[in-house]
């Protein structure tokens, strides 16, 4: 495929890279600080290994979940613990990979990452500085169609995360507790909930091959809903990157003693 700028397929040959008047450069600009800054904090979130779990309360942050190397605080590994614990390897290394590619293949992120990062192209009407565009034909690029295989390795650590924020309503002592942290865990895990069934491949699930919505009306309802939720997928997609880095900083912040925990029962 020829570049956007080429004439050649009878475009009007302009010196002007866009006619656009408007701020057209905000939008990517704010992606690109916004998925660096994220991305950076949980790198280092990642592989800090320590303030990761709050021991009276059980509370468990998403980014070390489950925590499964032979370094994990024993009451935190709820699934066991088996991979080894060394400085290079996340705790939780056992599901970060399919979250990373699930968020990667994310059509919205893909969206987002390819406008602010590659410039491909930056904004809508606005040519791409690159000489050839080749799409989704090459490698690595081919893996964006694994993206449904993803999601459903997504739902199965939505599962777990459930668990976790379950769980985090009975203390390490046995008794049943309730606090600031269980609230910012459930907040998380609806939110999580809300953009994994909000994904394209879901909804292709659900309503996918049915040539008659009438003869299937539970799966017809249960498309309208999650076609509602679709509607809101860039919306859900930030959401959850935010909840996702705020629950962490809370645990983070009360098993380093930096905040005390505001308990409502026990």
């Amino acid at each position: 495929m020829s570049s956007t700028t080429d004439a050649s397929g009878g475009r009007a040959q302009i010196s002007a890279r866009t006619l656009r008047t408007d701020r057209w450069w905000l939008p990517p600009l704010l992606t690109f600080t916004g998925l660096t800054a994220w991305v950076a904090y949980a790198t280092v979130r990642a592989f800090m290994q320590q303030w990761y779990f709050v021991e009276p309360y059980n509370y468990l942050t998403p980014f070390y979940s489950p925590c499964v190397s032979l370094g994990c605080v024993p009451e935190a590994a709820h699934f066991g613990r088996f991979l080894p614990d060394l400085p290079w390897l996340p705790y939780a290394s056992l599901t970060l990979p399919f979250l990373l590619l699930f968020r990667l293949t994310c059509y919205y992120y893909r969206k987002a990452y390819y406008r602010a990062f590659w410039l491909s192209p930056p904004a809508c009407a606005v040519a791409e500085p690159h000489g050839r565009y080749t799409g989704e034909t090459r490698f690595p690029l081919l893996g964006q169609n694994l993206h449904r295989y993803f999601f459903y390795a997504a739902v199965i650590i939505s599962v777990i995360n459930t668990w976790d924020a379950i769980y985090a309503f009975v203390r390490t002592d046995g008794e049943f507790g309730f606090g600031l942290g269980n609230i910012i865990l459930l907040v998380n895990v609806v939110a999580l909930w809300a953009y994994t069934v909000s994904c394209h491949s879901c909804r292709s699930l659900i309503g996918g091959r049915i040539n008659n919505f009438s003869a299937h009306p539970m799966r017809y309802k249960y498309w309208q809903f999650v076609t509602r939720l679709n509607t809101k997928h860039m919306e859900l997609a930030w959401i959850t990157l935010g909840t996702l880095a705020f629950t962490d900083f809370y645990i983070m912040a009360v098993a380093a003693g930096w905040i005390p925990e505001l308990r409502i029962i026990n």
